[in-house]
């Protein structure tokens, strides 16, 4: 039956899937080919649903939209398992109507950085227009900022659980993205952050809505499960899958200083994929989308 199922899709069934089945999925950033290769095949031999970020800045850095969104659905509609693509931390208007245009099934509105009102505000807007497309939209409360800069420490930033009701009641958003300790890129060696799982299990009893942690590289193993165990639904990848395939890329070069360029991005590729579907097991996303161990149900 592969390839007679839409299998590009919004990422509000994928997620809402994982919320009742108390699991999460990746959300891993893409940059090329090879990425969404490696992401692909990752979850169809994980028998695990997946959704493809890339952020405002990749896009115009490297990795154009219209590029991207036409490449990601001829890959996807010959899947075994539901793939989304999403645009991840949208800010500009401009950016995340662009997208929709393009052909991504989901965005990610961050308006974080705004007072309460005007992320709300600002959220609504997009939401509408996503919604009128039938693309899912994520939203952002509280502030997941930079882990070289100890951001993840800094508790004011961290998502209210009173606000956060409001938030979601008021925008309609299908994903809520909380703080509660991670931050995005790099943390200091033999660092691991500090989690708010109080505070996390508190949001998931107030919300009962898929939830989304970014900043899921370099978290910690443990931190990764328990979070998924209180309700966490969509975990952000980025930093620690491309220094996956970039370190494989170092080693192949140094064992052949020959290696052709087409076999070393496949030696990228196949590096990234092992990682994903390690993480895919890690967060229970395996086995979810087989005929007879499914807990999905349906497909949109």
């Amino acid at each position: 039956m592969k390839g007679l199922i839409k299998m590009y899709v919004s990422m509000k069934s994928i997620l809402q899937n994982a919320h009742e089945g108390n699991y999460a999925v990746m959300a891993i950033n893409c940059v090329n080919m090879e990425t969404t290769k490696a992401i692909i095949e990752a979850a169809e031999e994980e028998h695990s649903a997946v959704i493809i970020n890339v952020s405002p800045r990749q896009m115009k850095a490297h990795t154009p939209g219209y590029i991207l969104a036409p490449m990601v659905k001829n890959l996807a509609i010959k899947a075994s398992v539901p793939i989304a693509l999403n645009l991840d931390h949208g800010g500009d208007y401009e950016d995340l109507v662009k997208v929709m245009e393009y052909g991504f099934s989901s965005v990610m509105i961050d308006a974080s950085k705004y007072p309460f009102e005007e992320n709300i505000s600002r959220t609504q807007t997009i939401v509408s227009v996503a919604h009128g497309m039938g693309l899912a939209v994520e939203g952002e409360l509280g502030h997941v900022g930079i882990a070289n800069e100890g951001d993840n420490a800094k508790e004011d930033l961290y998502t209210n659980p009173n606000q956060a009701k409001e938030f979601v009641e008021r925008t309609k958003v299908d994903c809520l993205a909380v703080a509660i300790g991670t931050a995005h890129g790099s943390y200091p060696d033999d660092f691991t952050p500090k989690l708010d799982f109080d505070r996390l299990k508190a949001l998931k009893e107030t919300l009962q809505m898929p939830l989304a942690l970014h900043g899921g590289s370099g978290a910690g193993e443990e931190n990764i499960k328990k979070v998924v165990s209180l309700g966490i639904n969509k975990i952000n990848v980025c930093t620690d899958a491309f220094k996956v395939a970039r370190q494989a890329m170092v080693d192949a070069a140094k064992e052949n200083p020959n290696i052709d360029y087409m076999d070393i991005c496949m030696v990228a590729q196949n590096a990234m994929k092992e990682f994903i579907k390690r993480y895919m097991r890690l967060i229970g996303s395996s086995n979810r989308y087989t005929f007879e161990k499914s807990t999905m149900g349906y497909l949109d």
